[in-house]
């Protein structure tokens, strides 16, 4: 495995994970919600500059810690860019004690059977080689679970695990995320097939292998309880789905055990305008705010 501080860190650490990862779909809206229009920029080149400097602001903030934030998720590009002069993995651990790690899939397939499985991930196992040489500590892949249909949130658990397994024999700790769409009318429903399709899965594990779980915050407080105390899982992560901060943050406090990784909620509020002095204020705000509900359960 990994670092075993860092290990350590993940599991036992008090603190969220923030999630820095938006991808080529996600960056346009990502850079609008920061106050930066699409006539900013005439390229993707330029766009994932402008996103680069946007998440190397937030991650050279003092307010930036492994204190409160002990983990953060990076986009590929981010990974092969340096922030504050050092490649990214490294400036986070050493310089901010934030354990890095690497979203890995490649986008969505068209819905079916109530899910949208992860396409392909070509070249997976050179991505992964990658990410050990940057110093990567494990991985993230997205997955959505659009109804309540075993079937489908079968496949969709299956095929989480099955390039989970993969993940795990790089040395890499994959964070497996099928996220449940917070809008749908079924989904205590689809939250409970969820719950009994991981702990399938995570029983087949071997002895000493362990995941980490990003999942969607529920309808029923301390649902994923049972894979919280799961000797399979390092740890379970709660993503804000579109829910606002505030929300997110009031149901998070109610699962004992969990803790956040957003995304959104976490950039909410910081805007490219901003002096560093607002910034700051905002973004220390901010990683309070998670860090508390964070660790209320």
């Amino acid at each position: 495995m990994a670092n075993q501080t860092q290990a350590d860190k993940i599991t036992n650490g008090p603190g969220f994970i923030a999630a820095l990862d938006q991808s080529g779909g996600s960056t346009p809206k990502a850079l609008r919600l920061y106050g930066v229009e699409e006539s900013a920029y005439s390229s993707e080149d330029e766009m994932y500059d402008l996103i680069h400097a946007m998440r190397s602001r937030i991650a050279q903030a003092p307010e930036f810690t492994g204190d409160k934030v002990i983990g953060a998720i990076l986009f590929e590009k981010t990974m092969n860019r340096e922030i504050g002069g050092k490649p990214a993995g490294l400036y986070l651990w050493e310089d901010s004690g934030v354990v890095p790690f690497l979203k890995v899939d490649k986008g969505l397939e068209e819905g079916a059977d109530g899910v949208k499985l992860m396409k392909p991930i070509d070249g997976l196992d050179d991505l992964l080689k990658r990410a050990v040489e940057a110093q990567m500590f494990g991985t993230k892949m997205r997955s959505v679970i659009d109804a309540a249909s075993p079937s489908g949130i079968a496949a969709n658990v299956a095929q989480q695990f099955d390039i989970g397994k993969q993940i795990l024999s790089h040395g890499l700790v994959p964070i497996i995320e099928p996220e449940i769409t917070i809008s749908i009318t079924d989904k205590a429903e689809a939250e409970a097939i969820l719950l009994d399709e991981i702990g399938k899965q995570l029983d087949m594990l071997k002895p000493g292998q362990e995941v980490m779980l990003k999942l969607t915050l529920p309808e029923a407080p301390n649902q994923y309880k049972p894979l919280v105390d799961h000797d399979r899982v390092m740890r379970v992560v709660a993503l804000s789905g579109g829910y606002s901060r505030e929300e997110a943050n009031a149901r998070l406090a109610k699962n004992a055990g969990v803790i956040a990784s957003f995304s959104r909620a976490l950039t909410e509020g910081l805007s490219a305008a901003q002096d560093d002095a607002a910034f700051r204020k905002q973004l220390a705000a901010t990683i309070d705010s998670i860090y508390n509900a964070s660790v209320a359960g």
